[in-house]
């Protein structure tokens, strides 16, 4: 693997999308459907792994989803994504996911989800390459940093266990 440029700021790879729902992706009862912001939510997070690792990233697993609120046909949806956490060649981004009613800007934003993603930075030949450190820029960035080591730990335990018990 060649070495990756020196660390980079948590600012330095901050995304943020925005889309207005439509009908096509909306249950009966007028609600998105949570795929629909999920592939936002991923998007978002792909853009921010790329930006950071400086070229190409894979998604290798959402750690977690949470739906606080439902999102309806014409909000404004936007979705805000930043590195959380970077090992050798992962990286965890975190995605805040906000709708607003399109016909009043007078309304705050109402934060309806919140997800992480682990992300793998790729070669030309899709083996994982190494990325660049993180820079942590507040004591926001610190807490998230170690909040996404906490879910890293749990998830390799999870794996560590599941792999235990079917090797029994």
């Amino acid at each position: 693997m060649t070495e990756p440029a020196e660390a980079r700021p948590t600012s330095f790879s901050r995304v943020s999308l925005a889309m207005m729902a439509q009908p096509s992706e909306a249950n009966l009862l007028g609600n998105v459907h949570g795929g629909e912001i999920m592939k936002l939510a991923d998007s978002t997070a792909g853009a921010v792994a790329h930006r950071h690792s400086g070229g190409p990233a894979v998604t290798a697993a959402m750690d977690e989803m949470t739906f606080l609120e439902p999102v309806h046909v014409g909000d404004i949806i936007k979705t805000y994504g930043q590195v959380n956490w970077v090992g050798r060649s992962s990286m965890e981004i975190g995605v805040r996911v906000e709708a607003q009613p399109w016909g009043n800007a007078a309304d705050d934003p109402v934060h309806v989800a919140s997800a992480y993603f682990a992300f793998v930075a790729i070669d030309p030949d899709g083996r994982p390459r190494r990325v660049p450190g993180l820079v942590t820029e507040s004591p926001d960035d610190v807490r998230r940093e170690r909040e996404a080591q906490i879910r890293r730990a749990h998830r390799l335990a999870r794996k560590e266990e599941i792999d235990q018990g079917r090797d029994a």
